[in-house]
């Protein structure tokens, strides 16, 4: 019973000192830890300032745009909080449209331009009944897909009324019905849908 008794007591006494060195050791290596943590976040808030600095001038920094100097390198990070004018976004470092806005919609330049693009959409369009005839339903896809995305964009661009978007709509059917028949080489659906096609268009663009 006394050699179990002293196995027991010494069991306990070097699991006792098994813990408290576990402790300790913890405790340096939270404090290493802690002291090389404060030494990173000094150097950290000291980053801005040397990266901004110049000759002559007290430290600037910036928090997020919302602290410190405006003029530091981490400006305009404040979703708008610290900008003269309103944003396009929270998320946008532009401001809103208006009358100062170097884009503006009803520009006689960028309405040419649109206009333009619907000028080279009716000469593609008028070269699809000869693919069709010769049943080359590659190039009647190919020279939708080539150049529509510019002229949906540009009809989009132009049709306000509802007349002017209505128009657009059976266009849009029109030149979906030329697609789909090329794709399923269907000749005659093809250059139905195509005149079809130009018709539309020519009554779109009297619209616009």
């Amino acid at each position: 019973a006394s050699k179990t008794f002293t196995i027991t007591a010494t069991m306990k006494v070097a699991l006792a000192l098994s813990f408290v060195a576990s402790a300790a050791a913890f405790s340096q290596e939270s404090s290493r830890r802690e002291a090389f943590a404060g030494i990173a976040a000094a150097g950290a808030a000291l980053v801005p300032a040397v990266a901004n600095a110049a000759a002559g001038e007290s430290p600037r920094f910036s928090v997020f745009g919302l602290i410190g100097d405006g003029t530091s390198y981490s400006e305009a990070a404040a979703y708008g909080t610290d900008q003269s004018t309103p944003l396009y976004s929270p998320y946008s470092v532009y401001g809103e449209q208006g009358p100062d806005s170097l884009f503006k919609e009803d520009n006689a330049e960028y309405i040419a331009r649109k206009k333009a693009i619907l000028a080279e959409t009716k000469k593609r369009i008028q070269k699809l009944p000869a693919y069709a005839q010769k049943k080359k339903w590659f190039e009647v896809t190919d020279e939708l897909s080539r150049y529509m995305y510019e002229t949906r964009g540009a009809v989009k661009y132009l049709a306000k009324s509802v007349q002017q978007k209505e128009a657009a709509a059976e266009f849009f059917k029109a030149i979906e019905e030329v697609g789909n028949s090329a794709r399923l080489k269907k000749q005659d659906e093809c250059l139905a849908a195509i005149d079809k096609s130009l018709k539309t268009f020519d009554a779109l663009t009297a619209k616009l």
